[in-house]
């Protein structure tokens, strides 16, 4: 773990989410941790680090990177049907024994995930730009770790993305701080959210506070970004129908359009003791989530096996608006103005428009547009 933490090191620049303290302290701002940082030591999350009176973070590198359907991330509001270019660097700030992208994520703190320094490929903003283009991908999306520990690495990367017309966007834990929110709100089009439980004790288990978490949300909506939430559904941990309906309510009470995915566990990393979840606790939580008086609920993970949870209808009159397969959009039906083609109702989220729409369309998607 030294040599990969010495790897990582000479791919940094100076921090710009921090504060300066007395006697070369730092406290960094980037997650809610606010990690107080003496000179020679490192935050939590192990790749931001205080070198003599200097916040060094990361930069210039990608340890993942695929292009793939945005409605893996899962974003269901947001451009169906296009392709997402998504990257990720090394490390989290929180501790989940049951990731999903653990390679990456706990490359810092775990031993078993040294395999990763052979991941790391040298790159820059303006390469990970001309990527979208050659891949067609109309969203850059931060993601496989946490993006919010590598924020200054995603805005150098956003920027230029903004510039050439594209979306950006983060797939985040939400463990966030208003700070690193407003940094990186000039350059940010969505948000996608894990609530990973309506738990204190649950969330004290990963490495975070709950409350926190909750305050993202409403910040990050408050802001004007379009925000999706995910609960990954673990059965024996989170899937009780008192704290399923908490974290509707929740929601509901935040904004009845935040769409809320329900998600299907399989065991992975450090929780392999734990039973896959099964499609009717998919059903039974995205079930919850529409009595609460949200809006649009989502069941992921299981496709075919989760009846109409995979596709968006209009919340007025149920007209179907975009058929999903699991990650696969077989028809859509919204207006040019985002509005249900049968009853008129504004449909909320960043839909395709003008170029964008048809150029989706005339690449062969299985689009039926209106």
């Amino acid at each position: 773990m030294q040599d990969l933490a010495m790897f990582l090191d000479e791919m940094t620049v100076s921090g710009e989410l921090y504060q300066k303290l007395e006697n070369g302290n730092l406290r960094c701002t980037a997650c809610a941790h606010r990690c107080l940082i003496r000179p020679g030591k490192r935050g939590i999350c192990q790749v931001r680090f205080n070198h003599e009176g200097e916040l060094r973070v990361p930069w210039g590198y990608v340890a993942a990177l695929q292009a793939d359907p945005i409605e893996k991330k899962p974003f269901s509001h947001v451009l169906p049907g296009a392709t997402a270019l998504t990257f990720g660097m090394l490390g989290c700030d929180l501790h989940c024994d049951y990731c999903q992208n653990w390679l990456t994520s706990q490359a810092m703190r775990d031993p078993a995930s040294s395999v990763s320094a052979n991941l790391v490929r040298r790159v820059t903003p303006d390469e990970m730009v001309s990527l979208a283009r050659r891949y067609q991908a109309d969203v850059l999306v931060s993601s496989y770790n946490e993006p919010l520990i590598t924020s200054e690495w995603s805005v150098s990367i956003f920027k230029k993305a903004k510039a050439a017309g594209l979306m950006c966007a983060f797939v985040s834990n939400g463990n966030a701080t208003p700070e690193v929110l407003a940094y990186l709100r000039p350059w940010l089009d969505a948000y996608k959210v894990d609530l990973k439980s309506m738990q204190e004790k649950n969330y004290r288990r990963l490495g975070a506070v709950l409350k926190n978490v909750l305050e993202t949300i409403e910040r990050a909506h408050a802001l004007g970004l379009w925000v999706e939430v995910v609960t990954l559904i673990v059965p024996g941990f989170n899937d009780s129908n008192e704290e399923l309906y908490e974290a509707a309510r929740f929601l509901r009470s935040v904004s009845p359009d935040i769409p809320w995915h329900v998600t299907a566990f399989h065991p992975d990393y450090k929780m392999t003791d734990h039973d896959y979840t099964p499609p009717k606790t998919l059903l039974r939580a995205a079930e919850i989530g529409r009595e609460a008086g949200l809006n649009y609920v989502y069941a992921g993970n299981l496709p075919g096996r989760v009846e109409d949870y995979e596709s968006t209808y209009c919340p007025h009159c149920n007209h179907l608006l975009v058929k999903r397969r699991g990650y696969v959009v077989t028809a859509y039906h919204i207006s040019e103005s985002g509005q249900c083609p049968h009853c008129g109702t504004q449909i909320p989220g960043l839909w395709p428009s003008g170029s964008k729409r048809a150029r989706l369309f005339g690449r062969g998607m299985p689009l039926a547009i209106p």
